[in-house]
């Protein structure tokens, strides 16, 4: 991490620059979006932001389809890559979704709210962080829209990733691993990300005064109104902002 960066993932990121569309997990984009689409009843024109934009691709998906799409990410790298392939429709900013908040000028501007892959949700390691993220998201909705927003299952964490440390009181999954970005260069690294059971997302969106919907077992690419499960890698939580 340099002095600049806000956060750890900013020194993943720029370490990765493009080559973070290479991993598998970004090849669903429009399995994903055919199904948030539905799920959160858009309609033509609506404005959605996306929390933890990454490089952009829910966002140029949804301009795709006719919505006007804010993406906001605490990478600077992300944010420029983003504009750089930025369709009609989408635009971005470089924005701390901890600190959406207090962004005036965006509170209830939106007819819909996502955050997914760990963009901002999950890779906070204080828990007013992530309650921070959710508090924002509801700042920004109009009254009576819903959010979408994904995290990782606690129960598949201690389950399946045999080979992470998972630090069972602050439900936080540490690993090394290796990235390799544009250059083909390998750099063995630390990721940590919040996980989650059911019961804790529905209690942190009873703080911070959202409307649980339903929470849905899934993986990325195959989004789906799937109870969930612990063989499920992540949890879709459907949230309302009340009226």
């Amino acid at each position: 991490m340099t002095q600049k960066d806000a956060h750890w993932f900013e020194s993943v990121a720029r370490y990765l620059g493009d080559s973070y569309l290479k991993y598998s997990f970004t090849k669903g984009t429009k399995q994903e979006i055919d199904f948030l689409i539905e799920v959160l009843s858009l309609k033509d024109g609506d404005r959605v932001i996306d929390i933890g934009c990454g490089p952009g691709r829910h966002c140029n998906e949804l301009a795709l389809r006719g919505y006007a799409a804010l993406g906001i990410d605490i990478s600077a790298t992300f944010i420029d890559q983003a504009k750089a392939s930025a369709v009609e429709g989408a635009s971005f900013q470089r924005l701390d979704a901890r600190a959406l908040k207090n962004e005036i000028n965006l509170h209830g501007k939106f007819d819909a709210a996502i955050c997914l892959c760990q963009g901002a949700f999950g890779v906070m390691l204080d828990d007013s962080d992530d309650l921070d993220v959710l508090r924002g998201a509801s700042a920004v909705l109009r009254p009576g829209v819903l959010m979408a927003l994904s995290a990782f299952n606690s129960y598949f964490s201690i389950r399946h990733h045999t080979e992470a440390q998972f630090d069972v009181g602050r439900g936080v999954s540490h690993e090394r691993t290796i990235l390799r970005n544009s250059a083909g260069e390998s750099l063995e690294t630390d990721l940590w990300t919040g996980c989650y059971t059911p019961r804790e997302l529905r209690m942190a969106c009873s703080i911070v005064g959202l409307e649980v919907v339903q929470i849905c077992g899934v993986e990325p690419g195959k989004y789906g109104l799937h109870e969930p499960s612990v063989d499920m890698p992540e949890y879709l939580l459907i949230a309302r902002k009340p009226l």
